[in-house]
């Protein structure tokens, strides 16, 4: 049976980087709720904006929380309203002093998370799978990535019996951890049933390698 691992769990400290940046003994449980929260709320709040990653850093009585997404404008809002909402519920939510930074994903159509995104809305707006999977790949292509994987598994069109389809381009070492894989899973919710959904993505190769130590 394969032994499985959470792909960019298994590259941090090489070319991944933590997600939520702090430490303290005696706050630990409360903080890992509050980033928690924190991420479930924004991926709530601003379900439109092709939310890629939440960042959060914490200090003594702040909070950074910097937000990756493809479209800027619409968490932004009308006037900056939408980021002053959304700060105040996180003061409220962490009763420290709070800055939200936005930061443009040039290249969607690279991003995993992005990309399991986008198909999981298209599934769930009853569009083929395959057409939409297939699509997700040849942007891919167009942005010039190393490699893609995509699996989608579940009740696919409908069918009777769940099954998994998968559609890949180009490599995607998922064993070699100095290589750069980005990874994401999503869930469309359809009338018929959950469609699990899991993107591979390999932007740019890494040309390191090991360098004899002499001892």
């Amino acid at each position: 049976m394969g032994q499985k691992i959470h792909p960019q769990l298994f590259r941090l400290g090489t070319s991944a980087k933590w997600q939520s940046r702090w430490f303290d003994t005696r706050k630990y449980a409360k903080w890992l709720v509050e980033d928690y929260q924190i991420r479930k709320l924004a991926f709530a709040k601003f379900k439109k904006a092709a939310i890629a990653d939440v960042e959060i850093e914490r200090f003594a009585n702040a909070t950074t929380v910097t937000i990756h997404s493809s479209r800027p404008g619409v968490i932004i809002g009308r006037g900056g309203a939408g980021v002053e909402t959304f700060k105040k519920e996180v003061v409220k939510l962490t009763k420290t002093t709070v800055e939200v930074n936005i930061q443009e994903v040039r290249n969607p159509e690279s991003n995993a998370a992005i990309v399991a995104t986008n198909i999981a809305e298209q599934i769930e707006r009853r569009i083929p799978f395959r057409r939409v999977i297939k699509q997700a790949v040849d942007a891919a292509k167009q942005a010039r990535v190393q490699g893609v994987r995509i699996v989608v598994a579940g009740r696919l069109n409908g069918a009777e019996i769940a099954r998994t389809e998968m559609l890949s381009f180009g490599k995607v070492p998922l064993h070699t951890i100095k290589q750069p894989i980005e990874y994401a899973f999503r869930v469309a919710y359809t009338t018929y049933g959950t469609i699990g959904i899991k993107v591979w993505i390999l932007n740019q190769e890494s040309t390191a390698t090991d360098q004899p130590t002499n001892g």
